[in-house]
Parts: structure tokens; C-alpha cells; sequence
């Protein structure tokens, strides 16, 4: 068994390289398809655990959980093109809140239908599952910690995560070719949505190779802002019986708002040189480490939380059809703006492309405004769902 904290962070991130160094070979693109690295980044720790190659619990757990996730959500914030979403229109930005809208109400209601067979803190579960819908794996681990979700519920979560978002989204790539039929019923004003594919040729920033000293600055910067959070964020009183507002939650809202007033500055140019990389590659070393804690004995506990996740998909979808056919947004916006929030910023563009090839970045760019609502949105998720709990 290793033990040594220095050597547990040495295997999780030697097995993080592993992972994501397979997941780039075109021969196993097939299998990580179905099954995306994530899956395996937060499992084989787990599995690992389970053999006894690494400890259940460790300082090193704790210190890369505790640092890491406020830097990659600063990093991440701090990248955001607040201009570019700004821009997307009204019924693009209507339709992404709608989505998030959708995901707010359902989950309390979905929690609510299957209290009964799910374990009495599974509400903390499903805010963190909140997290994800909105904003992405940041967000969930985010909330994962902001509400004190056992390691356990981790593998539950992140099954039905997958699951029921690749199930929706093949359910939305089927519905592509009902565009036209949908958008003619309900009289969609589609003027916009052609405006926007001249307007938008592209969503990135225009990335060059990293120099050494920009690599240097974007691990300074991130280290810098994550600590200032924490002291800031461990200074300031948790709110709210059970708290939702804890001094984590206090230390992610820090980070992300302290990211989104910087993305405003010279500091956002850091994203040509890849800072929302090292911002992802610390956000599953983080998973790694949460991981290595879990429970997987606790996966048996996936098909209630799997009927809750369907249940609360089918609101969500429910909310934004009314709210286009109000109003009259194309199908292209629903789809795009359901899977910018229950996919993220990932698959948003490959549903984009497969309803209108050259308007993917706006796929992009309403998976990226996932990530700003995610923090604000899950807590007010979380406080629902800790009503319906008590």
C-alpha cells in the first residue's frame, strides 16, 4: 500500500496522464465515446483503493481537493468571453436560461417523487448532480463539497450523470431532422439564427504555443487566487440550516466571481496559451483524488438516483418547450441550450453542427455561459432541494 502523501500524488497523477494520454488514440475512440475519461479519471482510483494500492483516506486527498478546485474554477472563469455569449442574441441567451430554469425546478420535483427509496442525504447527491447540468464537472465537485456530499454518492452520481446525458443527447442528435416541422409549427422566428451563423465564425480565442513564462504566470496567478479565496472564504460564516452556504461554497463563489471580473481585463488573453487546459487537467486530478475515497460498493444504488435523473430531464426538456413555443425560439436554440446546460461546453457544439453545420460556435458559446451559471444556479438548486429534505 502506498502511503507516503508525496507518492499518492505521484500515482494519481501518473494514472490522470494514463487516461487521458489513451483517450487521444484514435483506435479507442470508440470505447472512450461511451465511456468518456471521466468515468475512468474518478473509478480507477477507486478501484484502486479497493485492491489497497492506496489509502481510503490521506492529507493528499485533502490538499489537492481543497486547492485545486478553486484554482480551475478561477482559471476557468477567468477565460469566459463574456462579450461573445453577450452577443448570441436574445432567444439564444433565453432558451440557455430556460435550460437552467429546467434544471432548477427539476430536480426538487424529481427528489421529491423518489424521497422514499433514496438514502436521506441523497440530496446532496442530487445538487451535486445540479452542478453538472448547469455548469459542468467543475460545478459538481463544486457543490459536492459546498454541501458536504459523501464520497460514497460520488460513484452513484457520476453514473447517472453519464447515463442520462448521452441518453438525452442522442434523443436530441434524433430530433435534428424534425427541425424544420417544429419550427414551422409553432411559427419560430428563425431570422436571428441565420444572422448568427454570418456573425460568428468562430468561438476561440486564437491559441498559440505556450512559452514557458506563460505557463508560469497561469500556474502563479491560479495558486495566488485559489489562496486568496480560501483565506477569504474560511473568514466568512456559513448560512442556511442545513448550510448550503458553507465556507467551501463561500471560497468556489469567490473564485468564480473574482474569474469573471478578470475575464474583463488583459489577464483573459491567457486563454491563447491554454490557462482553461491547466484549469481541466487540475479539475481531474481533483476527481482522481475524490476517487480514491469512494466507496464503489455504493454504485448499487444507481437505479433510484437513474429514475430521479430521468425524471428530472423530462421537466427540464418540458420547461424549455413551452417557454419556445412562448417565444416561437427554433428547435436548434432548444436543443443547443438544453445540452449547453445537461452536456456542457463538450457536447453543446456537436449538437450545434448536427441541426446547423456552421453554427457550432454557438454551441460553444452557450456551453461556456454554463459555466457562469453554474456556481449561482446549483446553490439555489441545492437550497430547494434541502427544503424538500427536511
Amino acid at each position: 500500500m502506498i502511503q507516503d502523501p508525496t507518492l499518492i500524488f505521484i500515482y494519481l497523477a501518473a494514472l490522470l496522464g494514463a487516461v487521458l494520454w489513451l483517450g487521444g488514440l484514435l483506435r479507442l475512440q470508440k470505447l472512450f465515446g461511451i465511456l468518456p475519461p471521466i468515468l475512468f479519471v474518478y473509478f480507477l482510483p477507486g478501484l484502486g483503493s479497493l485492491l489497497g494500492v492506496t489509502p481510503m483516506t490521506s492529507p493528499a486527498y485533502a490538499w489537492l481537493v481543497r486547492h485545486l478546485l478553486p484554482f480551475s474554477l478561477f482559471l476557468l472563469m477567468m477565460t469566459v468571453d463574456l462579450r461573445a455569449i453577450l452577443r448570441l442574441g436574445g432567444r439564444a441567451l433565453v432558451m440557455m436560461l430556460a435550460g437552467t430554469l429546467g434544471v432548477i425546478i427539476g430536480a426538487p420535483i424529481a427528489f421529491a417523487i423518489m424521497q422514499k427509496w433514496l438514502p436521506p442525504d441523497a440530496w446532496k447527491g442530487l445538487a451535486a448532480l445540479s452542478g453538472s447540468w448547469i455548469g459542468g464537472s467543475a460545478n459538481m465537485v463544486a457543490m459536492a463539497q459546498s454541501v458536504g456530499m459523501p464520497d460514497s454518492m460520488f460513484g452513484p452520481i457520476i453514473v447517472v450523470d453519464t447515463a442520462v446525458t448521452y441518453s438525452w443527447m442522442g434523443v436530441i442528435l434524433f430530433f435534428s431532422t424534425w427541425q424544420e416541422r417544429f419550427d414551422r409549427r409553432i411559427g419560430a422566428k428563425r431570422a436571428e439564427l441565420d444572422a448568427l451563423g454570418e456573425k460568428l465564425a468562430s468561438a476561440e480565442a486564437q491559441r498559440v504555443p505556450p512559452e514557458t513564462r506563460d505557463l508560469a504566470a497561469i500556474l502563479g496567478l491560479g495558486m495566488a487566487a485559489a489562496a486568496l479565496c480560501l483565506v477569504a472564504g474560511d473568514r466568512l460564516p456559513p448560512l442556511g440550516d442545513p448550510t448550503i452556504i458553507s465556507h467551501t461554497t463561500w471560497t468556489v463563489i469567490l473564485a468564480t466571481t473574482l474569474g469573471l471580473v478578470l475575464s474583463f481585463t488583459p489577464l483573459a488573453r491567457l486563454e491563447r496559451v491554454g490557462a482553461s487546459k491547466v484549469a481541466f487537467v487540475a479539475l481531474y486530478l481533483m476527481l482522481t483524488a475524490i476517487g480514491a475515497q469512494a466507496d464503489l460498493a455504493s454504485v448499487r444504488r444507481v437505479p433510484a438516483f437513474l429514475i430521479a435523473g430521468v425524471i428530472w430531464i423530462a421537466i427540464h426538456v418540458a420547461v424549455m418547450i413551452a417557454i419556445a413555443i412562448a417565444t416561437r425560439s427554433p428547435l436548434f436554440f432548444v436543443a443547443t441550450g438544453s445540452m449547453a446546460n445537461i452536456g456542457g461546453v463538450v457536447s453543446a457544439p456537436v449538437v450545434a453542427t448536427q441541426y446547423q453545420r456552421a453554427l457550432a460556435p454557438v454551441g460553444v458559446l452557450m456551453g461556456i455561459s454554463g459555466y457562469i451559471l453554474g456556481v449561482y444556479g446549483a446553490i439555489v438548486c441545492a437550497w430547494l432541494l434541502a427544503w424538500v429534505a427536511r
